[in-house]
């Protein structure tokens, strides 16, 4: 328990510090006009009011997340809380900021945008791709495996059940992607995030009560995979995959401009963006905490599970356990609620970036529809085959991890750019430059060891690692030489 009162320590220090670290860094203006004011069109551009865009953004990069990528990265043992608080503080806090405040300063550009402006044309182009690829994943997978739970909780997991589920999961994405964000989202999600808030904070009370006897970080961070039956996975670069949410997530790109356009002065940047990644980092401390209570301290037997349960039975079984009825319910808008929150802001990102990428307001409802009809065309298809053939989407959901962390690569990369040719001689890239390294060096160790990519013997991970960090560095200074100081906006 030690590790894990220092770890909720080292985040809310983080918050404080290297928060005003990096907020000083950009330097947000508060006379500057926000999008929200400059381009409101009751649609989109919205000023909300503060607490309302914390929680909706909140909501919008969390979801199941912090809470399934916690329970599955605990079984790495308490190098999980290493990567939580770090990646959150150093990366996954600065990844988000940076891209929530580039946004605001360039008119709510999406993440596309903000590439194509630093990174060039083609990588832009790349990223539209990419982004909307993953986006619509999301938020085809968070109507299936919400349906699949909900049959389940009524008793009637037939595929006609399922079906009526998927049914009415897919017509609310299309309300919520369609509406003004203020008519549906602004009003739904407070409460939802609230729920999910307060859940983490009656576990952590339960965690104080029973104070157990978690795995240390002194008690050494390597062979706690072997005894969670995942030996195969190594730390590198497996954990920082699987924790992507609770430290840092590319899909928070996609996500971070939508409040880009509804914040009201450029001074609340840190609380809004910074903040609600402090704010997940905590929510996946807590459940990385729990679960190495259930894997490793009996927790599994006393709640009548076992140590293979997948994430979602965790969720239930503890909260049941723990919290009673009111932890049913609660973990009923976790493992339901939450992704559904996640589908329906995935949709909405993509209607929007592909706004932007051809230019097209979207104050008129048949310009969203024009945009939104295919979309949600290509979804339907993606989710026939995902019910037709479980399997082959499946195989290639397994790729979304990776994906992710790649979409978050490309975003650190965009802020170091942005940072490196503001000012001459300035070392403030620095707390892009780093990240960007790392989160390189991760994924194209991940796609050339693990068994979805090319699959090299796992023995190279950490050679494969190191070579990548430096060549990206020494790659990057090449370049730095060259556009250093050219001033951007």
């Amino acid at each position: 328990m030690l590790s894990f009162l220092l770890s909720i320590l080292a985040l809310v220090l983080g918050y404080i510090f290297y928060g005003a670290l990096v907020d000083r860094i950009f330097g947000p203006d508060p006379s500057r006009k926000t999008p929200a004011i400059t381009k409101a069109d009751g649609v989109d551009y919205i000023a909300l009011p503060t607490w309302k865009v914390y929680m909706i953004q909140f909501l919008n990069i969390a979801g199941t997340g912090p809470i399934f990528g916690a329970i599955m990265g605990a079984k790495f043992g308490p190098a999980s809380y290493l990567w939580i608080v770090l990646g959150c503080i150093f990366a996954g806090a600065v990844h988000d900021y940076m891209c929530g405040m580039l946004s605001v300063r360039h008119g709510g550009a999406s993440f596309p945008e903000l590439v194509g402006d630093y990174l060039g044309k083609r990588t832009k182009t790349v990223m539209l791709v990419f982004s909307m690829v993953l986006l619509l994943l999301v938020g085809t997978v968070f109507v299936y495996s919400p349906a699949l739970i909900l049959g389940d909780i009524a008793g009637d997991g037939s595929r006609g059940s399922i079906m009526l589920w998927v049914g009415a999961i897919f017509l609310y994405y299309v309300v919520a992607t369609l509406l003004p964000i203020d008519k549906l989202i602004g009003k739904i999600y407070p409460f939802f995030a609230f729920a999910l808030l307060f859940m983490a904070a009656a576990l952590m009370v339960c965690l104080f009560a029973k104070w157990p006897s978690l795995p240390e970080i002194w008690d050494g961070l390597g062979g706690w995979n072997e005894k969670a039956g995942i030996g195969d996975q190594p730390i590198f670069p497996c954990l920082f995959i699987t924790i992507a949410c609770g430290a840092i997530s590319g899909f928070h790109a996609t996500q971070s401009p939508l409040m880009a356009r509804c914040i009201q002065n450029e001074k609340l940047g840190r609380p809004v963006f910074y903040g609600s990644m402090i704010t997940e980092g905590l929510v996946a401390l807590i459940w990385a905490a729990v679960s190495s209570w259930f894997f490793f301290d009996g927790g599994a037997a006393e709640v009548g599970s076992t140590t293979a349960a997948a994430a979602p039975t965790v969720v239930t079984k503890v909260s049941e356990s723990w919290l009673g009825l009111l932890g049913g319910i609660l973990a009923i808008l976790g493992v339901v609620a939450a992704p559904i929150t996640s589908g329906d802001t995935a949709f909405r990102s993509a209607r929007l970036i592909m706004a932007d990428f051809l230019h097209l307001e979207q104050k008129n409802i048949w310009k969203r529809l024009w945009i939104g009809i295919p979309m949600f065309g290509a979804s339907a298809l993606l989710l026939w085959y995902n019910i037709a053939d479980a399997n082959g989407f499946n195989v290639i959901w397994r790729y979304f991890g990776w994906s992710n962390q790649t979409l978050a690569a490309f975003m650190l990369w965009t802020a170091t750019v942005y940072l490196a040719t503001r000012k001459k001689g300035s070392l403030d890239y620095f707390i892009t430059l780093l990240p960007s390294m790392f989160m390189t060096a991760v994924c194209v160790t991940f796609i050339l060891v693990d068994k979805i990519g090319f699959r090299l013997p796992t023995g190279l991970a950490p050679w494969i690692g190191i070579g990548t960090f430096v060549i990206s560095g020494v790659l990057f200074w090449v370049w730095y030489s060259r556009h250093a100081g050219r001033g951007v906006k």
